[in-house]
C-alpha cells in the first residue's frame, strides 16, 4: 500500500515537473529522424502479466525491428539523439507513464521481453515475477557497462544469457524477498547520484 502510494505521489509530481522537459526530448526526437516519439514494447510483468513498455525512441525506425534484443555497444541502430538520452538514461522518464498505470514501479526488477523470461528457472520465475518490475533496481546500478560488456563478446546474446542475466536474476530475486520502501528510497537515491555523476 505504501509503496503504491509512493509510486502514484513520484509519478504524477514527475510527470508534471518534467513536462518542459519531456516536451524538449520529443521535439528533438522528432526532428532528429523519423518516426515516432515512443518506443513502445511487450515486456513481462507482475505475475507473468504482458504489458507494453513505454520509452523514448532512440533507434532508427526502419532498422530497430530488425535486430537483436539486446543492444551491443556503439549499435549502428543508435540515432544521435538516441545515443545521448541513452547515456543519460532519459530514454527511459516515459515509464512514469507505465508507473502511474500501475504496470511498472519506480524500484523493481526490470521488466523482460517474453524470450528471456522463458528462459527463467522456474523458482526464479516465480520469485522475480511476485513484484512490479521497476524503472531502476539492484541490477541496474551493478550492470552500467553492460553494452560494452556484450560488445566486448564474441557472442554477445549467449554472454547475455549465460553470464549477465543469471546475475541480474539473483540480484532481482533477492530484491523481491527483502524489499520495503526503506530500500527502495536508498535505490532511487543511489541511481540518482549514478546518473548526477555520469
Amino acid at each position: 500500500m505504501a509503496k503504491r502510494a509512493f509510486d502514484l505521489v513520484c509519478a504524477v509530481l514527475g510527470l508534471l515537473l518534467l513536462a518542459p522537459l519531456l516536451l524538449a526530448v520529443a521535439v528533438w526526437i522528432k526532428l532528429d529522424s523519423p518516426g515516432p516519439v515512443i518506443f513502445r514494447q511487450q515486456r513481462v510483468g507482475r505475475f507473468g502479466v504482458p504489458f507494453r513498455i513505454h520509452k523514448f525512441r532512440t533507434m532508427t525506425h526502419a532498422l530497430a525491428p530488425q535486430g537483436p534484443l539486446i543492444t551491443v555497444g556503439e549499435d549502428v541502430r543508435i540515432t544521435r539523439a538516441g545515443h545521448w538520452l541513452r547515456r543519460h538514461k532519459l530514454d527511459e522518464l516515459p515509464q512514469l507513464i507505465d508507473v502511474l498505470k500501475g504496470d511498472m514501479s519506480f524500484v523493481g526488477p526490470r521488466p523482460e521481453v517474453p524470450r528471456y523470461v522463458a528462459m527463467y528457472p522456474d523458482a526464479m520465475r516465480e520469485r522475480v515475477l511476485a513484484v512490479r518490475p521497476g524503472i531502476t533496481d539492484p541490477a541496474s546500478l551493478v550492470f552500467r557497462g553492460e553494452s560494452a560488456q556484450l560488445a566486448a563478446a564474441p557472442d554477445p546474446e549467449r554472454e547475455y544469457v549465460e553470464v549477465i542475466m543469471p546475475r541480474k536474476l539473483a540480484l532481482a530475486a533477492d530484491y523481491a524477498d527483502h524489499a520495503n520502501l526503506l530500500t527502495d528510497l536508498g535505490l532511487v537515491l543511489q541511481t540518482l547520484r549514478v546518473l548526477w555523476t555520469r
